[in-house]
């Protein structure tokens, strides 16, 4: 599935990031920075210790911000860590944190020149965000981006499951309830 905007698109795709065609990867990272499980696993392993080694003199990452490294032996230039929030109940400002790492995935991969980027499904793994809830935030916030700004010009959703894949492909097609 595929929806224009002024100055974009984006892509709805299943299956794995890290073969991504893009020019930056996103990987949903933990805090640290220095690897974990799911996407974050996956991208350090397929990429290989250049990224780690980047990785560790960037001091880590706040929660709903954004840093940059090489993207060691992905096809992508470049990776972008983003660290999002852990869902708890929906009123402790996840929301905002979400949609911030949206932001400030796309102010990095601006300021280095991306044209093309994936994101994964951020804090939809491990960190419980429900999907319906979370794909209305990352199409909204990207779409509002790709509709306002010039630079990047196609940004693809790698999800992992069927169930996260309908969610965003809900939002997207503008049939999920987003309030």
């Amino acid at each position: 599935m595929e929806r224009r905007f002024a100055h974009g698109r984006i892509v709805l795709a299943k299956g794995d990031i890290t073969l991504a065609r893009v020019d930056a990867v996103v990987n949903a990272a933990n805090s640290s920075l220095l690897g974990g499980g799911g996407v974050d696993g996956a991208i350090h392993q397929a990429g290989g210790p250049g990224i780690l080694e980047a990785c560790r003199v960037l001091g880590g990452c706040e929660t709903g911000d954004a840093k940059i490294t090489t993207g060691g032996d992905l096809y992508a230039r470049y990776v972008i860590h983003t660290v999002g929030p852990v869902f708890k109940d929906g009123t402790q400002g996840e929301a905002e944190l979400l949609a911030s790492c949206y932001r400030r995935s796309m102010a990095v991969a601006r300021e280095h020149g991306v044209v093309s980027m994936a994101f994964p499904a951020i804090s939809c793994g491990v960190f419980g965000y429900p999907a319906d809830l979370a794909g209305c935030i990352a199409v909204n916030t990207v779409g509002d981006i790709l509709e306002a700004e010039v630079g990047i010009e196609q940004v693809q959703f790698v999800l992992f499951n069927d169930t996260v894949y309908g969610a965003f492909e809900e939002a997207l097609s503008g049939a999920g309830d987003c309030t």
